[in-house]
């Protein structure tokens, strides 16, 4: 059983949600706007939230960029539109999964258990040490030699997944589905976040410190070697 908030401005299809959703002894609210929604997460957090694109009042994807700045609580996004860059947008902006209408309740349920199995993992230890480098997951803080890094959300979401696995080498394919949420994109969106994260960690692909590229294979990171 978990805390679902469905936002969804067609009353026909909000009901038809809270019923299914109920029916499988979840626990739901509902809201038709943006702001509401909004308001919602902030002083009842949910365990989920179902978020449809059509809002009266601001676009999903607005909303989604809001929500990501006050809540990790995952998203289903759930609409009709089917235009892949914006699926992949979405997917980039802190989406956790997207649902293209019209979709069955078993698929919804089954995808709605997929994305809360992935928020219940325990995860690994409140502060991350690799040489040099020092993550607060706490505080979703980093720094570099004492120096505090200016990160973007992926950017520290990428920095510190690849943290917690010192010495790995970390497949793109695990990187899309455990950093980005997704099971498909393009490799080049894994490339321009760790371009920017080396500028930032003062390193270069030619001439990394911490962040490795294995060729054909994904990424590594590793503590510099003494001199």
């Amino acid at each position: 059983m978990a805390s679902v908030l469905v936002v969804e401005d067609d009353p026909n299809v909000r009901t038809a949600l809270i019923r299914e959703l109920s029916a499988r002894s979840h626990v739901v609210r509902s809201a038709g706007t943006a702001m509401d929604a909004l308001r919602e997460v902030t002083t009842a957090p949910p365990d989920a939230v179902i978020l449809d694109l059509g809002l009266p009042d601001l676009d999903g994807g607005e909303m989604l960029k809001m929500l990501r700045g006050v809540s990790d609580v995952p998203v289903i996004i759930a609409t009709a539109r089917d235009d892949e860059p914006e699926i992949v947008r979405l997917l980039n902006a802190g989406a956790d999964d997207y649902l293209i209408k019209p979709f069955s309740a078993e698929h919804l349920i089954a995808r709605l258990a997929a994305v809360l199995r992935r928020a219940s993992r325990p995860g690994p230890a409140a502060e991350l040490r690799v040489g040099g480098l020092h993550i607060d997951l706490d505080r979703r803080e980093a720094a570099l030699d004492g120096a505090a890094l200016e990160l973007t959300r992926r950017e520290f979401d990428l920095l510190a997944y690849l943290a917690a696995r010192p010495g790995r080498v970390v497949a793109r394919r695990e990187l899309l589905a455990e950093v980005w949420r997704q099971a498909y994109g393009d490799d080049q969106t894994i490339d321009v976040h760790l371009s920017w994260l080396r500028r930032k960690l003062g390193e270069t692909a030619a001439a990394p410190r911490y962040l490795h590229t294995v060729r054909g294979v994904g990424v590594r990171l590793a503590a510099p070697r003494e001199p």
